[in-house]
């Protein structure tokens, strides 16, 4: 596939709540997606992107594989939820200007709830990465 420049239609989120770029790749399997960290992100603190957005980031790859699913199949882009936060590394926080490269592997779904792995770098290096439940589809 293309990149895919035009992130708002595949998450939910809005501005200011944006912690993704672009979509580089996506497939039933995998999502990847760049970032590049802005001194006025609402997750930015003293120069550095947080640990809150880096996790943020995370979920939000998962969304835009997901979107990019769903509008695949002329399906409506649902919200998703973080449910759960497993095995978070932090390795450094990224500064302003630096550009993020967010891969989720998508390991299994039962019903409403994925399994992801998640792990963000920066410049081939390491900084993060965790394990998450996400439920999507409706809250209530």
């Amino acid at each position: 596939m293309p990149s895919y420049p035009n992130i708002l239609s595949l998450i939910p989120q809005q501005p200011p709540f944006v912690m993704v770029g672009e979509l580089l790749y996506a497939d039933d399997q995998v999502s990847r997606t760049s970032f590049t960290v802005k001194e006025d992100n609402v997750l930015v603190s003293g120069g550095f992107f947080t640990e809150g957005g880096l996790l943020e980031n995370m979920a939000q790859t998962a969304a835009a594989g997901a979107g990019y699913a769903a509008l695949s199949q002329n399906k409506p882009v649902e919200a998703g939820y973080i449910g759960a936060v497993k095995n978070l590394e932090i390795f450094s926080l990224p500064a302003v200007n630096d550009i993020l490269e967010t891969e989720v592997l998508f390991k299994e779904q039962v019903f409403n709830v994925t399994l992801v792995t998640a792990s963000v770098t920066c410049n081939g290096k390491p900084v993060a990465g965790c394990e998450m439940k996400i439920f999507i589809g409706s809250s209530s």
